[in-house]
């Protein structure tokens, strides 16, 4: 176990995380996650985690992990063509994950989430919240668009407001 690692998590705080997230970057989130929906058939979910329980943080929960089980959680897979994705932010960790559904599985390569990954947390590691995520966003909806582009039919499967855990 990694004793910094759980310090970080037993010291982050809601309030922290509500500050970084405000309501108006909340907001913001939602409306490009709208917008970029406008531009393909994918589906994208954006969650925000303060910490980790520090019994994940002892069984060695990494952000990928907690990321893939969020995604459960939400519901994201269920999709008709299988194109959900979710931008997972745990704030302790520093850390963006995006999991996509097995639509996207041998369409686009983990390199590609990865740079939007990192781009997102060099905003966010400025304090650029705001910014880091409405970016994220579009580069998420830029890859779905390649392969999922709009159609006639575009119902909206997923909530498009951020969920903060």
């Amino acid at each position: 176990m990694d004793g910094q690692r759980l310090l970080r998590h037993l010291l982050a705080s809601r309030r922290t995380t509500r500050a970084a997230f405000s309501e108006r970057v909340l907001g913001a989130i939602e409306a490009a996650i709208r917008a970029s929906e406008t531009l393909h058939q994918g589906e994208i979910r954006f969650a925000i985690e303060g910490a980790l329980h520090p019994l994940d943080i002892w069984r060695g929960v990494t952000p990928a992990a907690r990321a893939r089980r969020v995604f459960a959680e939400l519901n994201v897979w269920d999709t008709e063509h299988n194109n959900g994705v979710l931008i997972h932010v745990l704030t302790a960790d520093r850390a963006v994950e995006i999991v996509a559904d097995r639509g996207f599985a041998q369409r686009v390569d983990a390199a590609e989430w990865s740079a939007a990954c990192r781009a997102m947390e060099t905003e966010f590691s400025q304090g650029r919240h705001l910014e880091g995520a409405v970016a994220g966003i579009a580069a998420v909806g830029r890859i779905i668009a390649r392969h999922f582009p709009p159609g006639e039919s575009n119902p909206n499967e997923l909530a498009d407001r951020p969920v903060v855990l």
